[in-house]
């Protein structure tokens, strides 16, 4: 009888912790939630948008690792204004079209959350989970978005 109530209660913590998240992004000042993915542990999503001279494409990926929003990695098709690599920081690779990858990051962000002020325009933050994706500067440009990742699925 032991052994079935330890047995029990083994698979429930492990069901427990196998859950998912859910990835949201939310205006700040209204509480209007613009999105909201469920990203089970080990899922990955991007912050993609074009830099604001340049026009190239940067992305920044995260994983929810146990229920943490952790920051895994970063692409940067160039050294422009603002984008460069933070020696000590993660590892540079060459994407082998001109520009790299920012690896092994693996930087927890505190609180699980962080705010964004999507940009207009060609800028276009926008929020990638799989082949879903969903404008954040379309949805609320220039406001205050808070993209959390919080317990439970949806």
């Amino acid at each position: 009888m032991k052994r079935l109530i330890e047995g029990g209660l083994l698979a429930l913590l492990l069901f427990h912790g196998a859950q998912a998240a859910n990835l949201r992004a939310t205006v700040i000042e209204s509480g209007t939630e613009i999105a909201r993915f469920n990203v089970p542990d080990g899922t990955g999503w991007c912050v993609l948008w074009r830099h604001s001279v340049q026009l190239f494409e940067v992305s920044d990926c995260y994983e929810n690792r146990d229920g943490r929003m952790v920051l895994v990695r970063s692409h940067l098709p160039d050294f422009a204004a603002g984008l460069d690599h933070i020696p000590g920081r993660g590892r540079q690779v060459s994407d082998g079209h001109g520009g790299y990858w920012i690896e092994d990051l693996d930087e927890p962000v505190p609180g699980n959350a962080y705010v964004l002020r999507p940009g207009l325009g060609k800028v276009n933050h926008r929020l990638r989970v799989g082949d879903r994706e969903v404008s954040l500067s379309r949805a609320a440009p220039h406001a205050r978005v808070r993209i959390e990742l919080t317990e439970g699925g949806s």
